[in-house]
């Protein structure tokens, strides 16, 4: 009895995600980033709605939404009520959505990682964390990537 609830939950939980990947993602970069629309070519190659948007007040946006400095990257996406910061991966977005922390107002990925989402490089892969945070700007490690 107790596995099956198990699977249960486990398949509720799909459903959870899937719900919120339903959902637009909307991605707020400047006009001239190309590692931006890589990272959303990714998304939409996995199946994802992605909607771009260029604008040169990003860092406004940035700071209209609370985003502390220490979190930014090149590009804010918005996923139902959750802010994506920066070239974080599909599968890490996928697992924080499916069971977001207590608190969370989104992951983050700052500055430009190289071999991150977008940033690929033919030589090069830097290690690198994916940070969850609150709307208080506290950030702890949701994943590290080597």
């Amino acid at each position: 009895m107790k596995t099956l609830i198990s699977k249960l939950l486990f398949l509720l939980s799909l459903t959870v995600a899937s719900a919120v990947w339903a959902s637009d993602i909307t991605m707020y970069k400047h006009p001239q980033c190309g590692c931006c629309e890589k990272w959303a070519n990714i998304l939409r190659d996995e199946g994802h709605q992605v909607t771009s948007k260029g604008t040169y007040n990003i860092e406004q946006l940035k700071n209209q939404m609370g985003l502390p400095n220490s979190l930014r990257s090149c590009h804010t996406a918005i996923i139902g009520d959750f802010i994506i910061e920066g070239h974080v991966p599909e599968k890490t977005l996928a697992r924080f959505l499916a069971d977001p922390p207590v608190g969370a107002q989104g992951l983050a990925v700052p500055g430009m990682p190289i071999g991150s989402p977008g940033m690929e490089h033919p030589t090069r892969k830097d290690a690198y964390d994916v940070l969850w945070f609150d709307q208080q700007g506290k950030a702890q490690v949701f994943e590290h990537i080597d």
